[in-house]
């Protein structure tokens, strides 16, 4: 174990004997995109999310990471456990940590590395010892009956400041050993953040913080944007006057509503002072994610107070320095979900699209990156999944085959994703879907075009269409029929000059296989990638009368 001074002197002794640090992981517009830079260039994250104790041990991962690499990942999301890297105040020890880099470049992936600090999941179970026995600087968050949870409090000071301690330490650790290379790209602060089991703590710290009025910089944000608000919030603070202040029931109404409210509000500024402490000591792109609520349950029944749809606009209040807000996704409403998160000012990033075996996750991911422009996909329990990866490891050798053409076309209107939409209660919604691209309405169908119907499989069709010349597009996806005729002035038919099945090869050069000018696109009338086979194919297309 090294101790803080005997740790700080040997990262001074490595910047010294290192080569000048690299540019470190940034955000960058690209049009009404953001893309995540590494090396000074843009960066797909095709991702998965490591179970929860998989990297606390480098003997159980050792036979993972190339497995993961062949299944055509290029990011693996993994923990790094409070417990492991601080296990006695003040010293710290970074043997995980710099084992997991170190096998992460052997198998050629890049790492963003989840932060399970003072909260994972709701609860504090990945604490260091030393904070679980000190109650009296630790304090729990409490019930109304007094009792405690284990859930550490976000009114306590001492609990900030030695998570702040403990992330920036890993922050300037990663800079010292990892600035050269970029293998970790992102990060994320905490986990699934939440209150359970009732809506918000009632220990002294958060009733005195709860009498006090709603704080002035959540009123002033939410006057600023009060065109812009999401309808929940809409609902409990414009429809009930707009009140600048007063106290939370007064502002958001009483009982839970006004709770999760104020819950909301103070895990977004832990969150935040948080952040800023470890970008002070490493910046890079960093983003808090939300486990979301089922329908119909009471905040507490949910991890309350999370970045939640319904609180989006009290986190990008209270937590100004991080960079997104990211859903973990479990619910069949993927399409909808997703939606209430790809906004101006938030970013799509997926860590967790349901487990890695889910049959509808390659298609969710082809939504993902081709109709929200997003940075990065990732199912959880990845390392489960690597013996028999698949439909999802065809699907992201397709991905990472499209990534420079995705990349270039982010931002623009020259691509779109699209799969069925699937509600809550799991019903398909198989309708066609149309697209306006490249002069081009594309109408997508889920199901054979000649005789539509639904099938037990149908949420797992999906795919993309990427415009990559004037009448030139890649189609690329499984279980859709496509189907085009011209837009805006010109001849008012079109078809098909060539459509080739192929791929593109490690240096990006396309490789055509068969031509499909007969029975497959029938003669020339549409597109078709059959279910059960992800495919591109090279289309070139033209008007006629």
């Amino acid at each position: 174990m090294m101790t803080l001074r005997t740790s700080i002197l040997a990262l001074t002794a490595l910047s010294v004997a290192t080569p000048a640090l690299a540019d470190a992981p940034s955000l960058r517009k690209q049009g009404s995109a953001t893309q995540l830079i590494v090396g000074g260039k843009p960066m797909l994250i095709i991702g998965g999310e490591l179970s929860n104790s998989a990297a606390s041990s480098a003997a159980y991962m050792a036979p993972h990471w190339k497995k993961l690499r062949a299944m055509h990942l290029n990011t693996v999301l993994a923990p790094v456990a409070w417990e492991l890297i601080e296990p006695r105040e003040g010293q710290f020890d970074w043997t995980s940590v710099d084992t997991m880099l170190r096998d992460a470049r052997a198998a050629d992936l890049k790492l963003v590395i989840l932060w399970f600090g003072a909260w994972k999941n709701s609860m504090s179970t990945y604490v260091p010892a030393w904070v679980k026995r000190d109650q009296t600087r630790f304090p729990r968050a409490q019930g109304p009956n007094g009792q405690g949870v284990d859930i550490l409090s976000a009114f306590a000071p001492e609990t900030l400041k030695a998570d702040q301690r403990a992330y920036a330490a890993l922050m300037a650790h990663l800079k010292a050993v990892d600035g050269t290379q970029n293998t970790v790209v992102m990060m994320q602060v905490e986990n699934e953040i939440g209150m359970l089991p009732v809506a918000r703590d009632y220990g002294p710290l958060a009733e005195a913080a709860y009498r006090q009025p709603v704080p002035t910089e959540l009123v002033r944000y939410l006057t600023a944007h009060k065109a812009n608000l999401v309808p929940e919030m809409h609902a409990m603070w414009v429809e009930r006057g707009a009140k600048t202040q007063g106290s939370w029931e007064d502002l958001f109404g009483a009982g839970d509503a006004a709770a999760e409210v104020f819950t909301a509000w103070y895990y977004a500024r832990f969150a935040d002072q948080l952040t800023a402490a470890g970008k002070a000591a490493y910046p890079m792109p960093m983003y808090v994610n939300v486990a979301l609520n089922r329908p119909g349950r009471a905040p507490g029944e949910y991890p309350s107070g999370g970045p939640l749809p319904h609180l989006i606009d009290v986190w990008k209040a209270g937590a100004p320095t991080i960079d997104f807000l990211a859903p973990d996704i479990y619910f069949p409403n993927y399409v909808d979900l997703v939606g209430r998160y790809k906004r101006p000012d938030n970013p799509l990033f997926i860590p967790e699209a349901n487990n890695a075996d889910n049959a509808a996750v390659p298609a969710n991911a082809f939504y993902a990156y081709g109709e929200h422009d997003a940075i990065g996909f990732g199912p959880f329990s990845i390392d489960s999944a690597d013996d028999a990866p698949g439909d999802l490891a065809k699907a992201y050798d397709v991905i990472a085959q499209l990534s420079p053409q995705i990349l270039a076309a982010q931002g623009s209107n020259r691509m779109a994703g699209f799969k069925p939409r699937v509600l809550y209660d799991e019903t398909v919604i198989y309708e066609p879907q149309t697209r306006d691209i490249g002069g081009y309405r594309f109408t997508i169908a889920y199901a054979d075009i000649q005789r539509p119907v639904a099938k037990p499989d149908m949420a797992s069709y999906g795919g993309m269409i990427v415009q990559t010349g004037p009448e030139e597009f890649l189609v690329a996806g499984q279980g859709i029929t496509v189907t085009f005729k011209p837009i805006g002035d010109g001849p008012g038919l079109a078809g098909i000059d060539s459509a080739y099945e192929g791929r593109f090869d490690t240096t990006g050069r396309w490789v055509a296989g068969r031509l499909l000018n007969g029975d497959q696109t029938h003669q020339g009338r549409h597109i078709s990638l059959p279910a059960g086979e992800w495919q591109i194919q090279r289309v070139k297309l033209y008007r006629y009368r």
